[in-house]
Protein backbone atom coordinates (compact mmCIF):
# COMPACT_ATOMS: atom_id res chain seq x y z
CA UNK A 1 0.00 0.00 0.00
CA UNK A 2 1.42 3.37 -0.97
CA UNK A 3 1.94 6.08 1.62
CA UNK A 4 -0.69 8.81 1.87
CA UNK A 5 0.27 12.43 1.38
CA UNK A 6 0.04 12.92 5.13
CA UNK A 7 2.43 10.00 5.84
CA UNK A 8 4.91 11.50 3.36
CA UNK A 9 4.85 14.77 5.30
CA UNK A 10 2.70 16.65 2.79
CA UNK A 11 -0.52 18.03 4.25
CA UNK A 12 -3.61 16.60 2.59
CA UNK A 13 -5.93 19.10 0.87
CA UNK A 14 -8.37 20.53 3.39
CA UNK A 15 -12.06 20.45 2.40
CA UNK A 16 -14.07 23.59 2.96
CA UNK A 17 -17.32 24.07 4.83
CA UNK A 18 -20.23 23.17 2.56
CA UNK A 19 -18.20 20.86 0.30
CA UNK A 20 -19.93 17.59 -0.60
CA UNK A 21 -17.64 14.58 -0.79
CA UNK A 22 -18.04 10.95 -1.70
CA UNK A 23 -16.48 8.92 1.10
CA UNK A 24 -16.03 5.35 2.33
CA UNK A 25 -16.36 4.84 6.10
CA UNK A 26 -13.61 2.60 7.44
CA UNK A 27 -14.12 2.67 11.22
CA UNK A 28 -15.95 4.29 14.12
CA UNK A 29 -14.53 7.04 16.32
CA UNK A 30 -15.11 7.53 20.04
CA UNK A 31 -18.55 9.09 20.27
CA UNK A 32 -19.93 7.03 17.40
CA UNK A 33 -19.21 8.96 14.22
CA UNK A 34 -17.87 7.18 11.16
CA UNK A 35 -14.25 7.80 10.17
CA UNK A 36 -13.39 8.37 6.51
CA UNK A 37 -10.30 9.61 4.69
CA UNK A 38 -10.00 11.50 1.45
CA UNK A 39 -7.63 10.27 -1.25
CA UNK A 40 -5.02 12.58 0.25
CA UNK A 41 -5.46 11.04 3.70
CA UNK A 42 -7.42 13.90 5.29
CA UNK A 43 -9.55 12.57 8.17
CA UNK A 44 -13.28 13.29 8.20
CA UNK A 45 -15.67 12.31 11.00
CA UNK A 46 -19.08 11.60 9.48
CA UNK A 47 -22.31 11.67 11.49
CA UNK A 48 -24.61 8.95 10.20
CA UNK A 49 -21.85 6.84 8.67
CA UNK A 50 -21.18 3.22 9.60
CA UNK A 51 -18.13 1.08 8.69
CA UNK A 52 -18.32 -0.08 5.07
CA UNK A 53 -20.78 2.61 3.95
CA UNK A 54 -20.08 4.55 0.77
CA UNK A 55 -21.90 7.85 1.04
CA UNK A 56 -22.05 11.48 0.11
CA UNK A 57 -21.43 13.83 3.03
CA UNK A 58 -21.54 17.60 3.49
CA UNK A 59 -18.63 19.17 5.36
CA UNK A 60 -19.41 21.32 8.40
CA UNK A 61 -16.52 22.20 10.70
CA UNK A 62 -13.12 22.01 8.99
CA UNK A 63 -9.83 22.15 10.90
CA UNK A 64 -6.20 21.84 9.78
CA UNK A 65 -6.01 18.06 10.13
CA UNK A 66 -9.62 16.90 10.35
CA UNK A 67 -13.16 17.87 9.50
CA UNK A 68 -16.72 17.01 10.53
CA UNK A 69 -19.44 16.14 8.04
CA UNK A 70 -23.00 14.83 7.96
CA UNK A 71 -24.21 12.06 5.70
CA UNK A 72 -26.43 13.39 2.91
CA UNK A 73 -27.01 10.28 0.79
CA UNK A 74 -26.18 6.63 1.31
CA UNK A 75 -24.76 5.48 -2.02
CA UNK A 76 -23.79 1.94 -1.07
CA UNK A 77 -24.64 0.51 2.35
CA UNK A 78 -22.18 -1.63 4.25
CA UNK A 79 -22.66 -5.36 3.81
CA UNK A 80 -23.54 -5.70 7.50
CA UNK A 81 -26.05 -2.84 7.53
CA UNK A 82 -29.62 -3.66 8.51
CA UNK A 83 -32.76 -1.67 7.79
CA UNK A 84 -33.48 1.17 10.21
CA UNK A 85 -36.40 0.31 12.43
CA UNK A 86 -37.09 3.63 14.19
CA UNK A 87 -37.85 6.37 11.64
CA UNK A 88 -39.76 9.62 12.12
CA UNK A 89 -40.98 11.24 8.93
CA UNK A 90 -38.15 10.35 6.57
CA UNK A 91 -35.39 10.64 9.20
CA UNK A 92 -33.84 7.93 11.37
CA UNK A 93 -34.49 8.47 15.08
CA UNK A 94 -31.84 10.87 16.44
CA UNK A 95 -31.67 8.76 19.59
CA UNK A 96 -30.78 5.59 17.66
CA UNK A 97 -27.74 6.55 15.61
CA UNK A 98 -26.37 2.97 15.52
CA UNK A 99 -29.61 1.17 14.65
CA UNK A 100 -28.15 0.24 11.25
CA UNK A 101 -25.58 -1.97 13.00
CA UNK A 102 -26.62 -5.49 14.05
CA UNK A 103 -26.65 -5.58 17.84
CA UNK A 104 -23.80 -8.09 18.02
CA UNK A 105 -21.59 -5.62 16.11
CA UNK A 106 -22.66 -2.76 18.37
CA UNK A 107 -21.31 -4.74 21.32
CA UNK A 108 -18.05 -5.52 19.52
CA UNK A 109 -17.45 -1.85 18.70
CA UNK A 110 -18.32 -0.68 22.22
CA UNK A 111 -15.97 -3.13 23.89
CA UNK A 112 -13.22 -2.15 21.45
CA UNK A 113 -13.76 1.55 22.17
CA UNK A 114 -13.37 1.02 25.91
CA UNK A 115 -10.10 -0.85 25.28
CA UNK A 116 -8.92 1.79 22.81
CA UNK A 117 -9.63 4.65 25.25
CA UNK A 118 -7.67 2.92 28.01
CA UNK A 119 -4.71 2.29 25.71
CA UNK A 120 -4.61 5.53 23.71
CA UNK A 121 -5.84 8.08 26.26
CA UNK A 122 -4.95 6.36 29.53
CA UNK A 123 -1.65 4.91 28.39
CA UNK A 124 -2.56 1.40 29.59
CA UNK A 125 -0.38 -0.44 27.10
CA UNK A 126 2.48 -2.92 27.32
CA UNK A 127 2.98 -4.11 30.88
CA UNK A 128 0.21 -1.73 32.02
CA UNK A 129 -2.33 -3.18 29.62
CA UNK A 130 -5.60 -4.31 31.18
CA UNK A 131 -7.73 -6.99 29.55
CA UNK A 132 -11.22 -5.55 29.17
CA UNK A 133 -13.83 -8.06 30.31
CA UNK A 134 -16.68 -9.22 28.10
CA UNK A 135 -19.28 -6.52 27.67
CA UNK A 136 -22.56 -7.01 29.54
CA UNK A 137 -25.39 -6.75 26.98
CA UNK A 138 -28.58 -4.82 27.57
CA UNK A 139 -31.66 -6.68 28.75
CA UNK A 140 -33.76 -5.16 25.96
CA UNK A 141 -32.48 -3.85 22.64
CA UNK A 142 -35.54 -1.65 22.00
CA UNK A 143 -38.19 0.14 24.09
CA UNK A 144 -35.89 0.28 27.08
CA UNK A 145 -35.85 3.99 27.98
CA UNK A 146 -37.73 5.00 31.12
CA UNK A 147 -37.42 8.72 30.31
CA UNK A 148 -37.75 10.65 27.07
CA UNK A 149 -37.88 14.38 26.42
CA UNK A 150 -39.86 15.75 23.49
CA UNK A 151 -40.04 19.22 21.95
CA UNK A 152 -43.01 21.15 20.61
CA UNK A 153 -42.36 23.09 17.44
CA UNK A 154 -42.74 23.61 13.74
CA UNK A 155 -42.26 20.69 11.39
CA UNK A 156 -42.90 22.97 8.39
CA UNK A 157 -43.52 26.70 7.97
CA UNK A 158 -47.24 25.94 7.73
CA UNK A 159 -47.52 23.45 10.59
CA UNK A 160 -46.45 24.34 14.13
CA UNK A 161 -48.12 21.42 15.91
CA UNK A 162 -45.27 18.90 15.95
CA UNK A 163 -44.28 17.10 19.15
CA UNK A 164 -41.17 15.00 18.85
CA UNK A 165 -37.45 15.42 18.27
CA UNK A 166 -35.33 18.11 16.68
CA UNK A 167 -34.49 17.39 13.05
CA UNK A 168 -30.90 16.29 12.50
CA UNK A 169 -28.63 19.33 12.65
CA UNK A 170 -31.55 21.75 13.22
CA UNK A 171 -32.47 23.55 16.43
CA UNK A 172 -35.51 25.31 14.95
CA UNK A 173 -37.37 22.38 13.36
CA UNK A 174 -39.13 19.53 15.15
CA UNK A 175 -39.96 16.18 13.56
CA UNK A 176 -43.31 14.83 14.68
CA UNK A 177 -43.14 11.44 16.42
CA UNK A 178 -45.93 8.87 16.45
CA UNK A 179 -44.11 5.74 17.63
CA UNK A 180 -40.55 5.92 18.96
CA UNK A 181 -39.12 2.42 19.28
CA UNK A 182 -36.90 3.50 22.18
CA UNK A 183 -40.05 4.21 24.21
CA UNK A 184 -42.67 1.85 25.55
CA UNK A 185 -46.20 1.81 24.18
CA UNK A 186 -47.38 3.61 27.33
CA UNK A 187 -44.81 6.38 26.84
CA UNK A 188 -45.82 6.82 23.20
CA UNK A 189 -49.51 6.90 24.09
CA UNK A 190 -48.92 9.56 26.76
CA UNK A 191 -47.04 11.79 24.32
CA UNK A 192 -49.69 11.42 21.64
CA UNK A 193 -52.46 12.22 24.13
CA UNK A 194 -50.73 15.45 25.15
CA UNK A 195 -50.37 16.41 21.48
CA UNK A 196 -54.12 15.90 21.00
CA UNK A 197 -54.90 17.99 24.09
CA UNK A 198 -52.64 20.82 22.88
CA UNK A 199 -54.32 20.79 19.47
CA UNK A 200 -57.84 20.80 20.95
CA UNK A 201 -56.87 23.67 23.29
CA UNK A 202 -55.45 25.63 20.36
CA UNK A 203 -52.12 26.19 22.10
CA UNK A 204 -49.24 27.18 19.80
CA UNK A 205 -45.70 25.91 20.12
CA UNK A 206 -43.00 28.28 21.34
CA UNK A 207 -41.27 29.93 18.38
CA UNK A 208 -37.65 28.75 18.47
CA UNK A 209 -36.68 31.07 15.62
CA UNK A 210 -36.43 34.11 17.84
CA UNK A 211 -39.80 35.89 18.11
CA UNK A 212 -40.51 34.40 21.54
CA UNK A 213 -44.15 33.85 20.63
CA UNK A 214 -46.03 30.70 21.49
CA UNK A 215 -46.52 28.69 24.65
CA UNK A 216 -45.63 24.99 24.46
CA UNK A 217 -41.96 24.09 24.82
CA UNK A 218 -41.23 20.54 26.02
CA UNK A 219 -42.80 17.38 27.36
CA UNK A 220 -40.90 14.97 29.61
CA UNK A 221 -42.36 11.50 30.07
CA UNK A 222 -40.94 9.22 32.78
CA UNK A 223 -41.97 5.67 33.47
CA UNK A 224 -41.65 3.37 36.44
CA UNK A 225 -40.76 0.25 34.51
CA UNK A 226 -41.32 -2.01 37.51
CA UNK A 227 -44.27 -0.10 39.00
CA UNK A 228 -46.16 0.76 35.83
CA UNK A 229 -46.43 4.41 36.88
CA UNK A 230 -46.27 7.03 34.13
CA UNK A 231 -45.36 10.62 34.96
CA UNK A 232 -45.64 13.54 32.52
CA UNK A 233 -44.21 17.05 32.92
CA UNK A 234 -45.22 19.85 30.58
CA UNK A 235 -42.86 22.79 30.08
CA UNK A 236 -44.40 26.06 28.85
CA UNK A 237 -43.70 29.75 28.56
CA UNK A 238 -45.40 32.15 30.97
CA UNK A 239 -49.01 32.28 29.79
CA UNK A 240 -52.58 31.61 30.85
CA UNK A 241 -53.51 28.14 29.62
CA UNK A 242 -56.12 25.51 30.49
CA UNK A 243 -54.93 23.13 33.19
CA UNK A 244 -52.94 20.49 31.33
CA UNK A 245 -53.65 16.77 31.86
CA UNK A 246 -50.15 16.21 33.26
CA UNK A 247 -48.64 15.39 36.64
CA UNK A 248 -46.30 18.39 36.66
CA UNK A 249 -46.25 21.78 34.97
CA UNK A 250 -43.02 23.77 34.66
CA UNK A 251 -43.13 27.42 33.63
CA UNK A 252 -40.00 29.09 32.25
CA UNK A 253 -39.29 32.70 31.33
CA UNK A 254 -39.59 34.01 27.78
CA UNK A 255 -35.88 33.82 27.04
CA UNK A 256 -35.05 30.92 29.32
CA UNK A 257 -33.68 27.75 27.79
CA UNK A 258 -33.85 24.26 29.22
CA UNK A 259 -36.70 22.55 31.04
CA UNK A 260 -36.12 23.51 34.68
CA UNK A 261 -38.07 26.17 36.50
CA UNK A 262 -40.91 26.67 38.97
CA UNK A 263 -42.97 23.47 38.85
CA UNK A 264 -46.54 22.99 39.96
CA UNK A 265 -47.67 19.53 41.07
CA UNK A 266 -50.91 18.54 39.35
CA UNK A 267 -50.74 14.77 39.93
CA UNK A 268 -48.05 12.47 41.32
CA UNK A 269 -45.03 14.48 42.49
CA UNK A 270 -42.62 11.55 42.77
CA UNK A 271 -41.92 8.77 40.33
CA UNK A 272 -41.96 5.38 42.03
CA UNK A 273 -39.63 2.68 40.75
CA UNK A 274 -38.17 -0.61 41.88
CA UNK A 275 -34.54 -1.31 40.99
CA UNK A 276 -33.16 -4.66 42.08
CA UNK A 277 -34.21 -5.09 45.70
CA UNK A 278 -34.82 -1.37 46.22
CA UNK A 279 -38.05 0.59 46.20
CA UNK A 280 -37.27 4.13 45.07
CA UNK A 281 -38.88 7.54 45.01
CA UNK A 282 -37.50 9.97 42.43
CA UNK A 283 -38.02 13.74 42.47
CA UNK A 284 -38.93 15.49 39.19
CA UNK A 285 -35.42 16.78 38.50
CA UNK A 286 -33.46 13.93 40.09
CA UNK A 287 -31.31 11.62 38.00
CA UNK A 288 -32.25 7.99 37.52
CA UNK A 289 -30.52 5.67 35.06
CA UNK A 290 -32.71 5.71 31.95
CA UNK A 291 -32.50 1.96 31.42
CA UNK A 292 -33.97 0.40 34.56
CA UNK A 293 -33.47 -3.23 33.62
CA UNK A 294 -29.81 -2.91 32.60
CA UNK A 295 -29.05 -0.54 35.49
CA UNK A 296 -29.61 -3.59 37.67
CA UNK A 297 -26.78 -5.32 35.79
CA UNK A 298 -24.59 -2.21 36.11
CA UNK A 299 -25.06 -2.03 39.87
CA UNK A 300 -24.54 -5.78 40.20
CA UNK A 301 -21.16 -5.29 38.51
CA UNK A 302 -20.29 -2.46 40.90
CA UNK A 303 -21.31 -4.63 43.85
CA UNK A 304 -19.14 -7.50 42.63
CA UNK A 305 -16.07 -5.35 42.00
CA UNK A 306 -16.45 -3.53 45.33
CA UNK A 307 -16.03 -6.85 47.14
CA UNK A 308 -17.32 -5.42 50.40
CA UNK A 309 -16.94 -7.13 53.74
CA UNK A 310 -19.61 -6.78 56.41
CA UNK A 311 -17.60 -4.36 58.53
CA UNK A 312 -16.18 -2.15 55.78
CA UNK A 313 -16.91 1.55 55.30
CA UNK A 314 -18.09 2.67 51.86
CA UNK A 315 -18.01 6.17 50.38
CA UNK A 316 -20.46 6.83 47.54
CA UNK A 317 -19.45 10.01 45.68
CA UNK A 318 -21.98 11.65 43.35
CA UNK A 319 -24.52 9.45 45.10
CA UNK A 320 -27.64 11.05 43.59
CA UNK A 321 -30.79 9.49 45.06
CA UNK A 322 -28.69 6.77 46.68
CA UNK A 323 -29.14 3.95 44.18
CA UNK A 324 -25.56 2.63 44.21
CA UNK A 325 -24.88 3.16 47.90
CA UNK A 326 -28.17 1.59 48.95
CA UNK A 327 -27.61 -1.33 46.54
CA UNK A 328 -24.27 -2.03 48.25
CA UNK A 329 -25.41 -1.30 51.82
CA UNK A 330 -26.30 -4.93 52.68
CA UNK A 331 -22.65 -5.89 52.12
CA UNK A 332 -21.13 -2.93 54.03
CA UNK A 333 -20.67 -1.94 57.61
CA UNK A 334 -21.64 1.64 56.84
CA UNK A 335 -22.32 3.77 53.77
CA UNK A 336 -21.64 7.50 53.42
CA UNK A 337 -22.98 9.28 50.35
CA UNK A 338 -22.28 12.79 49.14
CA UNK A 339 -24.11 14.74 46.42
CA UNK A 340 -24.37 18.45 45.56
CA UNK A 341 -28.11 18.41 44.70
CA UNK A 342 -30.20 18.86 47.83
CA UNK A 343 -33.38 17.34 46.34
CA UNK A 344 -31.44 14.19 45.42
CA UNK A 345 -30.17 13.85 48.99
CA UNK A 346 -33.73 14.23 50.26
CA UNK A 347 -34.65 11.34 47.95
CA UNK A 348 -31.66 9.30 49.17
CA UNK A 349 -32.71 9.75 52.81
CA UNK A 350 -36.30 8.86 51.93
CA UNK A 351 -35.15 5.80 49.99
CA UNK A 352 -33.03 4.58 52.89
CA UNK A 353 -36.07 4.86 55.18
CA UNK A 354 -38.37 3.31 52.58
CA UNK A 355 -36.11 0.24 52.36
CA UNK A 356 -35.39 0.10 56.13
CA UNK A 357 -31.66 0.57 55.52
CA UNK A 358 -30.12 1.95 58.70
CA UNK A 359 -26.39 1.88 57.90
CA UNK A 360 -26.46 4.58 55.19
CA UNK A 361 -25.98 8.32 55.70
CA UNK A 362 -26.21 10.96 52.98
CA UNK A 363 -25.03 14.55 52.97
CA UNK A 364 -25.26 17.54 50.64
CA UNK A 365 -21.85 18.61 49.42
CA UNK A 366 -19.60 19.23 46.48
CA UNK A 367 -17.16 16.37 45.92
CA UNK A 368 -14.18 18.73 45.82
CA UNK A 369 -15.06 20.58 49.02
CA UNK A 370 -17.00 17.93 50.89
CA UNK A 371 -14.58 15.00 51.04
CA UNK A 372 -12.29 16.42 53.74
CA UNK A 373 -15.18 17.21 56.11
CA UNK A 374 -16.57 13.74 55.42
CA UNK A 375 -13.21 12.19 56.33
CA UNK A 376 -13.26 14.07 59.63
CA UNK A 377 -16.82 12.98 60.37
CA UNK A 378 -16.80 9.37 59.19
CA UNK A 379 -13.16 8.29 58.99
CA UNK A 380 -11.36 6.88 55.96
CA UNK A 381 -13.28 4.48 53.71
CA UNK A 382 -12.25 0.95 52.90
CA UNK A 383 -14.00 1.18 49.53
CA UNK A 384 -14.87 4.26 47.50
CA UNK A 385 -17.41 4.28 44.66
CA UNK A 386 -17.44 7.22 42.29
CA UNK A 387 -20.03 7.75 39.53
CA UNK A 388 -19.09 11.11 37.97
CA UNK A 389 -20.77 13.00 35.12
CA UNK A 390 -19.53 12.60 31.53
CA UNK A 391 -16.73 15.12 32.09
CA UNK A 392 -15.15 12.78 34.63
CA UNK A 393 -13.18 13.92 37.68
CA UNK A 394 -11.19 17.11 37.77
CA UNK A 395 -7.56 16.91 38.91
CA UNK A 396 -8.55 18.47 42.26
CA UNK A 397 -11.25 15.88 42.90
CA UNK A 398 -8.83 13.08 41.99
CA UNK A 399 -6.48 14.45 44.66
CA UNK A 400 -9.32 14.42 47.21
CA UNK A 401 -10.17 10.84 46.24
CA UNK A 402 -6.55 9.85 46.77
CA UNK A 403 -6.55 11.50 50.22
CA UNK A 404 -9.23 8.97 51.23
CA UNK A 405 -6.63 6.16 50.89
CA UNK A 406 -9.35 3.62 50.14
CA UNK A 407 -8.17 0.06 49.57
CA UNK A 408 -10.42 -0.22 46.52
CA UNK A 409 -11.92 2.38 44.20
CA UNK A 410 -14.85 1.41 41.99
CA UNK A 411 -15.20 3.86 39.10
CA UNK A 412 -18.60 3.78 37.37
CA UNK A 413 -18.22 5.62 34.07
CA UNK A 414 -20.58 6.86 31.37
CA UNK A 415 -17.66 8.03 29.23
CA UNK A 416 -14.55 5.86 28.69
CA UNK A 417 -12.59 8.82 27.27
CA UNK A 418 -12.71 10.58 30.65
CA UNK A 419 -12.47 7.42 32.76
CA UNK A 420 -9.18 6.51 31.06
CA UNK A 421 -7.16 9.63 32.08
CA UNK A 422 -8.69 9.55 35.58
CA UNK A 423 -7.61 5.92 35.94
CA UNK A 424 -4.10 6.88 34.83
CA UNK A 425 -3.93 9.64 37.47
CA UNK A 426 -5.03 7.21 40.17
CA UNK A 427 -2.62 4.49 39.04
CA UNK A 428 0.28 6.94 38.95
CA UNK A 429 -0.49 7.68 42.61
CA UNK A 430 -0.03 4.08 43.69
CA UNK A 431 -3.06 2.06 42.61
CA UNK A 432 -3.42 -0.77 40.08
CA UNK A 433 -6.17 -0.92 37.49
CA UNK A 434 -7.18 -4.56 37.82
CA UNK A 435 -10.60 -4.96 36.19
CA UNK A 436 -12.72 -3.15 33.60
CA UNK A 437 -16.18 -4.34 32.59
CA UNK A 438 -18.26 -2.51 29.93
CA UNK A 439 -22.04 -2.50 30.27
CA UNK A 440 -24.33 -1.62 27.37
CA UNK A 441 -26.96 0.65 28.86
CA UNK A 442 -27.93 2.28 25.55
CA UNK A 443 -28.52 -0.09 22.62
CA UNK A 444 -28.75 1.52 19.16
CA UNK A 445 -26.48 4.36 20.34
CA UNK A 446 -22.70 4.82 20.67
CA UNK A 447 -22.94 5.50 24.42
CA UNK A 448 -21.22 3.01 26.69
CA UNK A 449 -20.90 2.57 30.46
CA UNK A 450 -18.08 0.77 32.20
CA UNK A 451 -17.17 -0.26 35.74
CA UNK A 452 -13.49 -0.28 36.70
CA UNK A 453 -11.72 -1.52 39.83
CA UNK A 454 -8.56 0.17 41.11
CA UNK A 455 -6.74 -1.41 44.06
CA UNK A 456 -4.20 0.33 46.26
CA UNK A 457 -0.78 -1.25 46.12
CA UNK A 458 0.11 -2.97 49.38
CA UNK A 459 -3.47 -3.01 50.64
CA UNK A 460 -3.64 -6.79 50.50
CA UNK A 461 -6.43 -6.69 47.89
CA UNK A 462 -6.42 -8.96 44.85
Amino acid sequence: MSETATEQGVRAPRPRRGDELELRIDSLAQGGRGVARTEGGFVIFVAGGLPGDRLRARVGKSKRSWAEAAAVELLEPAAERITDRCIHGDEPCPGAAWQGLPYELQLVHKQAQVAEALERIGGFAGTDRVEVEAIVPAVEQWRYRNKLEYSFGAETAQDASALGYHARGRWDTVVDVDDCHLASAANNNARNAIREWAASAGLPAHDRRGSGAGVLRNLIVREGRRTGQLQTRLVTSEAEIPQPPTDLHTVVGERTGGTEGPTGVLGEEFLRERLGDLDLRVSPFAFLQTNTETAERLYAAARELAGLGSGERLYDLYCGIGTIGLSLAPDAGEVWGIESVADAIADADANAELNEITNARFTVGDARLGIRPLLEQAGKPDVLVVDPPRAGLSAKIVRRVLECEAKRIVYVSCNPTTMAPNARQIVDAGYRLTRVRPVDMFPQTPHIEAVALLERAGSGAG
